[in-house]
């Protein structure tokens, strides 16, 4: 699908199969490209004189890889992740979005549809003038990328605080389906990190460039201040995750304690009668016992009363 906006006013065109001609195209300033095949793609760029990342440039993680200028085009490649919730939990969708900025227009290509673009496109449906130029247009999206990441990060803090919540009345299989989301929730915030780090290191060549002026440029140093502190964020789910699971095993492991005290008291408490059972169960040819009326009540007297004292034994030195 292809997406073409005129900011102020706000226009939107859209062409599901067919690519238009140039000059369709050249009274729009953002072109929004969204999983295309590569000769139609192809097509865009001989138009304008540009070119997408390839795959194997979008997979590159060197920072050079990631943000390029040349010609009066500068070219960003950062990662989009989308978490949200489902019947199971959570589930992350993970993309990459390549940006072609020039002076008078801004490209954008992806693979998916993404909650990023949605949420920006409202806004610039009620408020135009929050990108009425194709740099401020370029920082409106970086930033809202940045607010999806606090969004996402929000989310595994309130999942968090729930599985600490339910984890008082949790019982044995319910804490063992615990430490599987909180392994989850770990690989999704590792995700999240890989994708803040991402667009700082973006951010951190963009700041130098000439093609900034004063304003623009303190814009990227916020946006800067707001990754650190969702790195911060992050840094800290992972502390609560860590916590969590040892406070998990640290039960589990306690009720494996208590039934492996419980069988051993059992076993113990047997072995006295184990012991007179044994005794009487003897083939000597003289047993005084065995020619006695009371012998046989005797002897099961014995039997419970050493089973009693055992147990009344652990019970008091709080055993039980």
């Amino acid at each position: 699908m292809l997406r073409a906006y005129q900011l102020v006013p706000y226009i939107q065109q859209r062409w599901e199969e067919d690519i238009p001609e140039k000059e369709a195209l050249d009274a729009y300033v953002w072109i929004d490209v969204c999983s295309i095949p590569r000769e139609k793609l192809e097509k865009i760029e001989r138009y304008f004189s540009i070119r997408f990342p390839s795959k194997q440039e979008v997979v590159e993680i060197e920072a050079t890889s990631r943000y390029h200028e040349e010609n009066g085009q500068t070219r960003l490649i950062v990662r989009l992740i989308e978490i949200r919730p489902a019947e199971e939990g959570l589930v992350l969708q993970e993309q990459d979005l390549s940006i072609i900025w020039l002076k008078e227009r801004l490209f954008t290509y992806r693979e998916h549809e993404s909650k990023v673009f949605q949420e920006l496109i409202r806004k610039l449906k009620y408020n135009p003038d929050v990108a009425d130029n194709p740099l401020k247009l370029l920082l409106a999206i970086l930033g809202q990328i940045v607010d999806v990441d606090a969004d996402n990060i929000e989310l595994i803090s309130q999942h968090i605080y729930r599985l600490s919540s339910e984890l008082k009345t949790a019982d044995f299989e319910e804490q063992q389906r615990n430490i599987l989301q909180i392994q989850t929730l770990q690989e999704f915030l590792i995700r999240l990190r890989e994708g803040l780090f991402d667009i700082q290191r973006v951010l951190s060549l963009m700041i130098r460039s000439e093609r900034l002026t004063d304003s623009p440029r303190e814009i990227v140093r916020t946006l800067l201040k707001d990754i650190s502190s969702l790195i911060d964020h992050t840094n800290f789910g992972f502390q609560r995750l860590e916590s969590l699971q040892n406070t998990i095993l640290s039960l589990i492991n306690l009720e494996q304690n208590r039934i492996i005290k419980i069988f051993t008291v059992i076993t113990v408490a047997f072995m006295p009668p184990t012991l007179i059972a044994s005794i009487y169960g003897m083939n000597f040819r003289y047993m005084p016992e065995l020619e006695w009326q009371w012998g046989y009540a005797f002897a099961w007297f014995w039997i419970v009363a050493s089973s009693v004292v055992t147990l009344w034994y652990f019970r008091w030195k709080r055993w039980l």
